[in-house]
């Protein structure tokens, strides 16, 4: 690492101001503070100043999307080629087995997720450029957030476009990290909802090979859990049929049909452990988000008017996105609520917008998504009415008049 730093050293120059390749001074910064410790200070004004800067949260973020990552790809493997008929649902695993569907998911999900980096930040570096900005490591994160938001089978043209649509119109518009609205990753999975919806919505884009029917056996499907919900809604049945989706046990460990990273439960709680363990997730949003799902599902537990409301509440945690948003995207410090009591409200009011959405819209059963987005807009408005009333109260104890 001393001869790398040294030969950053030795060819900064170039890429100062004067150099002969100023014009490319935030590219070369960028690489510069990746690989190390940025050696500038604030030059003014009273700071708090700790070891935690952007790309340190940044990098603590990636490592908690792992497990994540990691089950997604071996579940695409396990998905298709139990959809071929190579795996039967009882089979148990051993090591052989474990490679052979990780592989197989491994160069499924590989590039998709080098085409989200490639354009994402190739975006970012011209822009930084155009701006001669500093480039923000905020598309760290996103870069991997997009692909595990997705279907496994989607084109990389496809994930292309959304993602340059989340950059350019979900943050650059907005001024770049710290200073978009809306959670990049959520606009890039809404836009191929709006968009390309048969690429991203039914039965079959959840595993791969099977919108190409390669061998797929007849009695494989491909229906998430939610989808088995809405299709017994949607035939006006009085209970719903989870054969296609197995049990609460599959759902939990992540066994199911669905979005590369969105799957397991039980790998999202290894990242929220991560996340809490080292501070940089607000627990009271991930609480606020459980407890608003499974308040207002219980509350249409007792109304019982369709079979979606007749789901126990506590299934809505372990299946669709819900865990995912809770975890990764609820969380996010630039769109979510800022104050305490805010982060509270802004939870409480995701889980149950997402329960809300599931259960009243079978066309749409996965309802985290648009719940995020839509609290991430009213977030700023939270904020400032818990601010307001905290000046009321006080202004009230101390017997003080605003005019």
């Amino acid at each position: 690492m001393k001869a790398l730093r040294n030969y950053l050293d030795k060819i900064k120059p170039n890429f100062e101001r004067g150099g002969k390749f100023e014009k490319l001074h935030s590219t070369f910064e960028a690489f510069e503070t990746f690989l190390f410790v940025p050696n500038t200070v604030t030059r003014q004004g009273a700071h708090i100043r700790d070891a935690m800067d952007m790309k340190r949260t940044m990098s603590i973020v990636v490592i908690a999307l792992l497990p994540a990552l990691l089950f997604g790809m071996f579940n695409v493997g396990l998905q298709h080629f139990r959809a071929i008929g190579d795996i039967a649902p009882t089979t148990s695993y051993d090591f052989g087995l474990i490679w052979h569907c990780f592989w197989f998911g491994f160069l499924k999900v590989l590039p998709i997720i080098v085409v989200s980096y490639v354009v994402g930040l190739g975006i970012e570096f011209l822009f930084a450029q155009l701006r001669g900005h500093e480039v923000n490591e905020g598309f760290l994160v996103t870069g991997l957030l997009i692909p595990l938001v997705m279907p496994v089978d989607i084109p990389l043209w496809m994930v292309a476009v959304a993602t340059a649509f989340a950059v350019v119109f979900g943050k650059e518009v907005f001024g770049g990290t710290g200073m978009n609205i809306f959670n990049p990753a959520l606009l890039a999975r809404a836009f191929v909802f709006f968009a390309y919806t048969p690429y991203i919505s039914g039965e079959k884009v959840w595993v791969a090979g099977l919108t190409k029917g390669e061998g797929i056996i007849d009695s494989f499907s491909g229906a998430t859990p939610l989808a088995d919900a809405a299709n017994a809604l949607a035939n006006g049945a009085t209970t719903i049929d989870w054969s296609n989706s197995s049990t609460p046990i599959d759902w939990f460990l992540g066994t199911i049909p669905g979005a590369i990273g969105e799957t397991s439960t039980l790998a999202i709680l290894i990242g929220a452990a991560i996340l809490l363990y080292t501070g940089v997730a607000s627990w009271r949003i991930m609480l606020s988000v459980v407890i608003g799902g499974l308040g207002i599902g219980l509350v249409y537990n007792a109304i019982g008017a369709n079979v979606l409301m007749t789901m126990p509440a506590w299934y809505h945690l372990l299946v669709g996105g819900f865990a995912f948003g809770t975890v990764y995207m609820a969380t996010d410090p630039v769109t979510g609520a800022q104050t305490n009591t805010g982060k509270c409200i802004y939870g409480l009011l995701i889980g149950a917008m997402a329960v809300t959405i599931r259960v009243l819209n079978p066309g749409y059963p996965e309802g985290m998504m648009l719940a995020i987005l839509l609290m991430n807009a009213l977030a700023p408005l939270i904020d400032h009415y818990v601010v307001e009333a905290n000046v009321r109260r006080r202004n009230k104890r101390l017997k003080l008049t605003v005019k």
